[in-house]
């Protein structure tokens, strides 16, 4: 009976804040922000015909479009439209997206979309995908990396041919798998290592990535270090750098670095609904620190997550 009542009045008081700011949570997982030409779009998973879109000025104020960015339909997949990102290359939009368990890019003139294929068609990789990130090196050289179910969640990377139309396989190459303490608290027979995010610093490449089962309240974010793209890569013994340690929600994990018009550093994730549900993911940032040292280290700002609100 406490437990319930404690439960309906932060219900009540949530429910009263937003009351009072006329606004309320984001609810996409998997999201990603790209920043385009002073606006800032959010997609992410959430949708079961497509991907929706948000924009913003100022990471504050959130407006929903009426029209989803990829309807199903127009592009690849039927079901299970997961974890997307746009990229742009040579002034067109890409997006890089999960569908029927299997990755697909689309193309727009437009951030807003809509992204279209001319051939609906998923990528050359076989078996199940999942959970895409496009990388572009300072050399112009293009990669793909992605979540292969395969004992596990595994994270692959692969080569682009012929821009951004399709990977060469014979250049597939496994990056991680979850094998240490913290990526599977749960124990299971299937371990996850999965939302791979990669960038440049220095002379070092960082694969940002997501451990554990989405479900579980230890889902976290740490990163690996590589001299070269396509690795070896080195497990920061400081994982994980986000979770719910330090945001305070559980299940904090699975987004997407990107630099702000202030010229600092997010990740933006999602989290569960609340302490007890799973449910609709809620979507957040966090500030990314970048230490001067050589490596660099990778920490977040302490205080600095918070929840993006869109207008009632």
């Amino acid at each position: 009976m406490k437990k319930q009542i404690i439960t309906l009045l932060l219900c009540v008081a949530f429910a009263s804040t937003y009351a009072q700011t006329n606004k309320i949570p984001i609810r996409l997982a998997d999201p990603t922000i790209f920043l385009d030409e002073g606006t800032y779009y959010l997609y992410g998973t959430g949708a079961q015909d497509g991907f929706g879109v948000y924009t913003s000025t100022d990471l504050k104020n959130w407006h929903q479009h009426s029209k989803n960015a990829l309807l199903k339909g127009e592009s690849y997949g039927t079901k299970g439209f997961w974890a997307p990102q746009v990229f742009k290359y040579k002034n067109e939009y890409f997006m890089a997206y999960t569908a029927d368990e299997h990755i697909a890019i689309a193309k727009s003139d437009n951030p807003l979309g809509p992204f279209k294929q001319t051939v609906l068609k998923s990528i050359s990789v076989s078996g199940k995908q999942i959970d895409p990130f496009i990388f572009m090196d300072t050399n112009g050289e293009l990669y793909l990396y992605f979540v292969r179910l395969q004992e596990g969640n595994r994270i692959f990377c692969a080569r682009f041919k012929n821009g951004l139309e399709d990977v060469d396989e014979n250049s597939i190459t496994e990056c991680i798998h979850a094998e240490q303490g913290w990526e599977n608290t749960a124990n299971t027979n299937w371990p996850v290592s999965e939302g791979p995010t990669v960038k440049k610093i220095g002379n070092l490449y960082y694969l940002f990535y997501s451990a554990n089962d989405f479900r579980n309240i230890d889902y976290a974010v740490g990163y690996a270090t590589s001299p070269s793209p396509v690795g070896p890569w080195t497990k920061y013994s400081g994982n994980p750098i986000i979770s719910r340690a330090n945001t305070g929600q559980n299940g904090s994990g699975h987004g997407d670095l990107f630099l702000g018009k202030d010229k600092k550093t997010y990740y933006v994730l999602h989290t569960h609904e609340s302490n007890e549900n799973t449910g609709k993911r809620k979507t957040g940032i966090v500030e990314i620190t970048t230490s001067n040292s050589n490596p660099a280290i990778i920490s977040i700002k302490r205080g600095s997550f918070r929840y993006l609100e869109q207008e009632e």
